[in-house]
Parts: structure tokens; C-alpha cells; sequence
């Protein structure tokens, strides 16, 4: 019996990765930058991996608590102190007061992550010097792809004001997909993707700011250990990211994505251009004109990356976009099939060789056109639509009631004209 190993997604990267990298299509400092490792680091991955193999490639700390991991007791120790008696300290002298006034000796880091675990941040703001250099683009068109969004009046008051959501391939300045949208959301980010995806393949990383569209709101006050072992909030969108195992790399500065701001500066001069002269007025006509400027604007600006070839990803003819591109929640049955989403009631019908699936954990897929769709450990659920509830129906009968008697209260007689037929009199023809 074979034994089955479980990579998770950067695992799977790394496999990917180091395939290439044996069959001499990149070098060993070409796979370390894409996987944020050192030189040497990536040859004993190399030397395990030949030696024994995939199973090499998952961490063998999976599952175990680490041994320098803090008591629980003492953390909630930590916590309280601060909390009574160091209301204020820096993180330092906090430290340095547990020593000498409380005998615990703990790191200046270990304290930072207790309190950063329940939300206490340091009162002290202090920022060191930055130095910024102009980075080496990636080697390869789709190892990287910095991603963002625009919001201008791009049509110049001639219309509404449109959002330009688009990417740009590091290795080689290319845009692969961009369009308009009447605002950035989630929505828009997941269409950018689906667009690259459907024209070009998966690419290994993408560049971001750190929108709520990217990174949650709970992220920075959520502990390193948290983070490091993967019990952290995510979004849609880094769902949507780890599923399809693209690396996800946020921006600390507007100047770290420079490449794709310097495209909206661009674009603002050359694309509003491009719109004046055709007349542009709606956001159809604004697409339009762009998909055709984009080809142009491709063959001026893009260069040879160093190395040939393409790093994207290729989907299989089967590959299911709308299992990836929509949005997942999870929801629990009621013990009458019944899945209540948003307003929504979803009747599970019996499917899958099963008949009933009361208070089983489902997934609610919502796709990007709106329509609901239901999963059961992968699995597509038929559904109906389910009649009301009873407290429901009774408010839609009663509404209807009152409506009739409104009617009824408001209609009046007719009355007929002085010179209608029925008020004339009757005459009797002469024979």
C-alpha cells in the first residue's frame, strides 16, 4: 500500500518549483527568488527531494506543538499585568520591568507577540530609516504580476466615473488584462484573475496593496505564531489565491509596487487620450476602446524578459473556473434540508446516493452572475428553491389582505351621466 502524503499550498509550490528546476528550466538563484529562499536552502531541498522524495517536501513539525511555545498560565500572566499594573509601557521597558520587578524572564519578541495576540500594541510609534533601490525584474513573464486599481474620471465628465482594474507582468512590463468597473471590489479582483487565468494560465505570485479586498482587517493583530501555523482570518480573495496555489505578496508602500503605479501615470496621459478621441461616454465604449489601445500599448512598452519561455500555469481543458472564481461560505442544514443564505432558502433534494443531509456542514458557492450553488464535501448538491416559512407566509397573506380591503375601502360607485341610456325615458314606437 502506498503511503499518501498531504502537501498544502506552499508545499505544492515548492514541488513545482524544484520539477522545473530538475529539468534545468531554472537555475537554483532563479528558484530560490520565486520561493522567498536561500541558495543553500534550495540545494538541501534539492538533495532530500532526490533522496526521498515528495514526503520530504512536508514539514515533519506538522501537528506538533512547538517546544519553546510560551505556558498559557504565563501568557495570561503577561497579559494581566500589562493590563493592571504597565498600562502604557513601551514594549521594551515592559520587558525589562517583568525581569526586574516581577522575576520573569522572557525576550522583547515573546512579549511583543503576547500582547499583539490579544490586540495591546505598543503606545510607542517608531519607524526606522527607509532605504529604497529599484528591484531586478523576475526572470520569466508570469512569475509575478503586480495588481491594482485606478479610480479616475477617465472620460472626462463625459460620463460616469469608472474604476481601471488591471495587472502588469513584472519580468516584462506587459499588461495582460485590464478593463473598467464602476468601483474596485471583490468582484472586480476576481474577474482581473479569471481574465489572466482564461488567457494566459495560472501565474506563480501576485503583488497587492493591502486592501480589505487582499488582507482582513483582524491581520496585523493577529500573533506571528497565529500566522505561521495558519490559524489567521483570510478573505475571499486568499481563498481564491491559496486554492489555486499563487503566491500572495502585500505591498507595504506605494513606491514597493512602483511598476504598476507608474502604469496608471501612463495610462492617465496616453488612455484618457485614446477615450477623448473616440468619443468615449459609457463604460462599454471605455472597454472597448482599451482592449483594442492594450495591443498597442503592449507592443511600445514591453520588454524581453531574461528568460524565455512562460511560467504561467496552463489550465487542463477540464480545469472548472466557476469552482474557483465565486464566492464560499459555510452553512449548516436544517433539520429540514433546508440551507438559509442571505434571505435565501435552498431545499436539498436527495442526490449523491444519499437521502438527507440534516445538519451536515455544507459550502454555498455564489458565483460571480449571482446564482447559489451547494456543495457537500465537494460534491454538487440539487437544490429547489423552498416554499416560505410559516411566520413568513402568515405576513405575505396578511399584506395581501390588507391590500383587498384597501381597495374595497378606497373603490366608489359609478354613477351614470344625466344622458345615459338607462336615464332616459322610455318610449313605446307607434305602430
Amino acid at each position: 500500500m502506498k503511503e499518501t502524503v498531504t502537501l498544502n499550498g506552499k508545499e505544492q509550490k515548492r514541488l513545482r518549483v524544484l520539477n522545473e528546476v530538475e529539468m534545468d528550466r531554472y537555475t537554483g538563484k532563479e528558484a530560490a527568488d520565486m520561493l522567498d529562499l536561500s541558495l543553500r536552502h534550495v540545494r538541501r531541498l534539492l538533495a532530500v527531494y532526490r533522496k526521498e522524495g515528495v514526503a520530504a517536501l512536508a514539514h515533519g513539525n506538522r501537528g506538533k506543538k512547538p517546544p519553546n511555545a510560551k505556558d498559557a498560565s504565563l501568557r495570561k500572566q503577561v497579559v494581566e499585568l500589562y493590563q493592571r499594573k504597565y498600562v502604557g509601557f513601551n514594549t521594551q521597558h515592559f520587558t525589562e520591568s517583568l525581569e526586574e520587578r516581577e522575576g520573569i524572564q522572557l525576550s522583547r519578541s515573546s512579549v511583543r507577540n503576547i500582547l499583539l495576540a490579544v490586540g495591546i500594541r505598543s503606545p510607542r510609534k517608531r519607524q526606522a530609516p527607509k532605504h529604497r533601490s529599484r528591484r531586478e525584474r523576475y526572470p520569466q513573464e508570469g512569475m509575478m504580476l503586480q495588481i491594482d486599481a485606478s479610480p479616475h474620471d477617465w472620460l472626462e465628465g463625459r460620463g460616469p466615473e469608472l474604476t481601471l482594474i488591471g495587472a502588469i507582468d513584472d519580468a516584462t512590463g506587459k499588461v495582460p488584462y485590464a478593463f473598467f468597473r464602476k468601483s474596485e471590489d471583490a468582484v472586480g479582483y476576481f474577474l482581473l484573475l479569471r481574465g489572466i487565468v482564461t488567457r494566459y494560465g495560472i501565474p506563480l505570485a501576485l503583488y497587492h496593496d493591502r486592501d480589505s479586498v487582499f488582507v482582513p482587517a483582524s491581520w496585523e493583530k493577529e500573533s506571528i505564531e497565529d500566522q505561521l501555523e495558519g490559524k489567521v482570518s483570510i478573505t475571499q480573495y486568499g481563498r481564491l489565491l491559496n486554492e489555486l496555489g499563487i503566491q500572495s505578496i502585500p505591498a507595504y508602500s506605494p513606491q514597493a509596487k512602483g511598476r504598476v503605479e507608474r502604469l496608471w501615470k501612463t495610462f492617465q496621459d496616453r488612455l484618457i487620450s485614446e477615450l477623448r478621441l473616440a468619443g468615449a461616454k459609457t463604460e462599454d465604449e471605455a472597454n472597448r476602446v482599451l482592449s483594442e489601445y492594450l495591443i498597442r500599448h503592449n507592443e511600445k512598452f514591453a520588454v524581453p524578459a531574461l528568460q524565455s519561455g512562460s511560467a504561467y500555469l496552463k489550465v487542463t481543458e477540464g480545469f472548472d473556473l466557476d469552482r474557483y472564481f465565486c464566492f464560499k461560505y459555510q452553512r449548516v442544514v436544517g433539520g429540514d434540508n433546508v440551507v438559509r443564505f442571505e434571505g435565501t432558502r435552498l431545499q436539498i433534494l436527495p442526490s449523491n446516493g444519499r437521502q438527507g443531509y440534516a445538519h451536515a456542514r455544507v459550502e454555498v458557492h455564489v458565483k460571480l452572475d449571482g446564482t447559489i450553488s451547494v456543495f457537500y464535501q465537494g460534491n454538487y448538491l440539487l437544490t429547489r428553491p423552498a416554499p416560505a416559512e410559516a411566520s413568513l407566509q402568515r405576513v405575505l397573506t396578511e399584506s395581501r389582505r390588507d391590500s383587498v380591503n384597501t381597495l374595497k375601502t378606497n373603490s366608489r360607485g359609478h354613477k351614470p351621466a344625466p344622458d345615459h341610456p338607462w336615464k332616459r325615458p322610455f318610449k313605446v314606437p307607434v305602430t
